[in-house]
């Protein structure tokens, strides 16, 4: 019987170190993985959209809106003024600012588009969508969307007359 106890403790012995170099193996490699997986820090910026039929605005700046990182106009980016106000500018322009922002590390963007608003037109035109649809597509997270065209709420009289704009 004294002999059997004594393989059993044995038996016992011998397993116990293979469960301890067992256990480092799986911490080191629950390390390592931290190690190669660390989050990179967000950076964030708000893309300020102004579209009307005639022009795109785009302007990028920190949260707080206090510092421009880069703005650019579908008139910078087209020569004939008719085209101002079209999807392809707004594309161009938010081409420009992207890439611009991308090298100052942003990653992450926050989209308000606006239309002219007030006792003008409540929609922003085309080049408001086309500004999203190029954002996304050249690898910059965004965040939200919000419309912060400014609505009235007891208008002043608009533009044209009592009798309209006579065409």
């Amino acid at each position: 019987m004294a002999k059997e106890k004594t393989e059993v403790k044995e038996e016992k012995k011998a397993e116990k170190p293979k469960e301890e170099k067992a256990a480092p193996k799986e911490e080191e490699k629950a390390e390592e993985a931290k190690e190669t997986k660390k989050p990179r820090k967000q950076r964030i910026a708000v893309l300020n959209v102004f579209s009307s039929k005639n022009d795109t605005i785009i302007t990028a700046t920190d949260l707080t809106g206090a510092e421009t990182l880069s703005w650019a106009s579908g008139g910078m980016m087209v020569k004939a003024h008719r085209e101002e106000g079209r999807p392809y500018a707004a594309m161009q322009a938010t081409n420009k600012v992207v890439s611009d922002i991308k090298e100052k590390g942003i990653t992450h963007v926050y989209i308000k588009i606006r239309g002219p608003g007030g006792n003008k037109s409540k929609t922003p035109a085309s080049g408001a969508q086309s500004v999203v649809r190029t954002c996304a597509r050249m690898g910059v997270r965004i965040m939200r969307i919000e419309d912060v065209t400014p609505l009235p709420t007891d208008s002043m009289k608009r533009k044209g007359g009592r009798r309209g704009r006579r065409v």
